[in-house]
């Protein structure tokens, strides 16, 4: 694993016209100055000065924890983090940036969290791509579409509280290898003799299980397999907004794409992570031996899975996020920040839903009494 004195994770890049560090600007999809304006072009797929994106070794990590620390290696001054004492979520602050309220619940409850250089290295991740102006068209056109929402939800889940941040997650590869058995069942049908409601002799196909013991092996590559690190964002809305292009689209690390926005600290650590992905290989694991048994269906599968060459990535994807309080309760409104995915939630208006059932009952008993 790479040292924390890495230039790769605290190198500048100057403004050629008045030397400021240059920021990723999503609406232009390329390196800014927020100054002066001037505007460097960045073509997807090239990589910032001295950064790389590599796999890392997974056991050695979680054998020597120390390595590979530092948030980024920054300097001091040029990172802060705060903890919101609500939902209890980091943000790390680049050059600077002074938060107000919590990004992820909008309280105002945040107090400096102590950074102890105790963090791995985000190594890659994937730049905004959908810039604020579309995300605020597609929040307006999502509020809009909501029905049985109340109709003060438009003032007070305001666009103008969009907060564009990255997240941390995780990403596993693994070479898997399984044996498996089960019984293979095979369909065939009887006919059977029955007497019907009338008395008369009628004849039916039954269906039968033939069972017979099957077994094979399995051979699986898991790619990239993404375990979220937030603890910020809901994990039901996440899994709505996925899947981040990760394979295609991820960058190496540079300060650069994250000056100027906010950035989770992440809370499910390397080990809580590990299992995670470990389980969730198993799961497919046996999802997929399960379509390898011949036959019409089995029972009883059993499965020796074991994963070799494990490695791992720590990165950053971006989301837009709306946090706002309705009533007692708070909801969040959460956009993919580089496909423009959304999902949101919601209050509900019980007047509202009380009269679509009742325009529903009125339609059906309008129906029947027509039929009649």
């Amino acid at each position: 694993m790479a040292p924390t004195d890495q230039p790769a994770t605290v190198g500048k890049h100057p403004c050629p016209e008045c030397g400021a560090d240059l920021q990723w600007n999503a609406a232009r999809q390329a390196l800014a100055c927020p100054y002066c304006g001037t505007v460097v072009p960045y073509a997807p797929g090239q990589a910032l000065p001295g950064a790389s994106v590599v796999e890392q070794d997974l056991q050695q990590a979680l054998s020597h924890p120390a390595s590979g620390r530092g948030w980024g290696g920054a300097a001091a001054g040029e990172k802060r983090e705060v903890q919101c004492q609500s939902c209890h979520a980091i943000s790390v602050f680049v050059d600077g940036k002074v938060a107000r309220r919590c990004d992820f619940c909008g309280s105002p409850s945040i107090i400096d969290h102590p950074s102890l250089n105790d963090a791995i290295t985000p190594q890659s991740l994937l730049p905004f791509k959908v810039s604020d102006a579309q995300m605020r068209t597609r929040l307006r056109q999502w509020y809009g579409s909501r029905w049985f929402a109340p109709n003060k939800l438009k003032s007070a889940a305001l666009t103008d509280t969009l907060s564009g941040v990255y997240l941390p997650y995780w990403t596993f590869d693994a070479q898997a290898s399984a044996r498996w058995r089960a019984d293979a069942g095979h369909y065939y049908y009887e006919t059977e003799s029955y007497q019907d409601s009338k008395g008369q002799r009628q004849t039916r196909q039954v269906r039968q299980v033939r069972w017979v013991p099957a077994a094979g092996s399995l051979a699986h590559f898991f790619d990239d397999e993404l375990v979220p690190g937030t603890a910020g964002v809901h994990p039901a809305l996440l899994r709505q907004i996925e899947p981040f292009p990760t394979l295609t689209d991820l960058q190496a690390y540079s300060p650069e794409f994250v000056r100027g926005w906010t950035v989770e600290r992440y809370q499910i650590d390397l080990g809580k992570a590990e299992k995670l992905n470990q389980e969730a290989m198993q799961q497919q694991i046996q999802v997929l031996c399960g379509r390898q048994v011949p036959g019409d269906t089995f029972r009883n599968l059993q499965v020796d899975a074991q994963f070799q060459g494990r490695t791992f990535k720590h990165i950053l994807v971006p989301v837009w996020l709306v946090s706002y309080t309705y009533g007692a309760r708070s909801f969040q409104v959460v956009g993919n920040g580089y496909t423009g995915a959304m999902a949101g939630e919601q209050p509900y208006s019980w007047v509202k839903i009380g009269f679509a059932v009742l325009a529903v009952l009125l339609l059906i008993l309008l129906m029947v009494s027509m039929n009649q």
